[in-house]
């Protein structure tokens, strides 16, 4: 089975995070309000921030936000900041040799259409449904 490592689970939370917010939020609330471990996420943080998607600034008023429109950025963009180059198989790697593998075709098709997928879609997009889910929910406790 194909899955997204932690890093990137956490590094998707993290941002989703900060898509919904509009100030600097500081590592340790994220880490509480999505429950990943404070120094795991230090770490995802930095690597997202090396990557250009993230920015921080220190002192008061200071923490991690989007360093761009929430609307720029993918999951793929997410992904590959985290995890590196998606690969789905190792038969698609150059130093492997693609005459040896007989289904390279097949697997370089599936893998361009799970990027496609992941690219297709934006931390707006995503966190307006997540918005939308979380008001839907506080409006059927009301009733």
């Amino acid at each position: 089975m194909l899955r997204i490592t932690r890093d990137g689970e956490y590094a998707i939370r993290a941002v989703l995070h900060l898509a919904l917010r509009n100030e600097a939020s500081l590592a340790a609330e994220i880490s509480k309000a999505e429950g990943v471990p404070g120094s795991y996420l230090s770490k995802i943080l930095q690597r997202l921030r090396r990557a250009g998607l993230v920015r921080s600034k220190r002192g008061a008023g200071g923490g991690y936000a989007l360093a761009l429109p929430a609307s720029r950025v993918t999951l793929a963009d997410v992904i590959q900041a985290v995890d590196g180059p998606m690969g789905l198989n190792s038969c698609l790697d150059d130093d492997y040799g693609g005459t040896r593998c007989p289904v390279r075709r097949v697997w370089s098709e599936a893998q361009r259409k799970v990027f496609e997928t992941l690219d297709s879609h934006t931390l707006e997009e995503l966190a307006g449904e997540k918005r939308k889910n979380f008001l839907r929910k506080k409006e059927m406790k009301k009733v």
